[in-house]
């Protein structure tokens, strides 16, 4: 799956089945679903599913919890808008799973 496949996927009503879960986590916050989208990236480790969690802080304003997982996470904090951001996360995780 590309960044475009994945963006036109969120037209759907569920991610797709073999999306990674910190993928699935990020279909699920642009949808919304901040409470679905915490729950699948939770408990994973790796760098992808906590950048993924610093960018669901930052959106809710939890900007300490942020930092926290931008650090777990080896990434520079997002200086840029929460839309930036997002995409840029969906590249960089779709660049390492196509």
């Amino acid at each position: 799956m590309n960044a475009a496949a994945f963006i036109a996927s969120l037209d759907g009503a569920a991610p797709a089945p073999h999306l990674s879960a910190p993928l699935a986590g990020l279909w699920w916050a642009a949808k919304g679903d901040w409470d679905r989208a915490h729950k699948i990236v939770q408990d994973e480790q790796g760098r992808d599913a906590a950048w993924v969690h610093a960018y669901l802080h930052r959106v809710e304003g939890d900007l300490g919890n942020a930092g926290y997982w931008y650090r777990q996470a080896g990434q520079p904090a997002a200086k840029d808008s929460l839309e930036a951001e997002w995409e840029r996360i969906a590249v960089t995780l779709l660049g390492s799973t196509t």
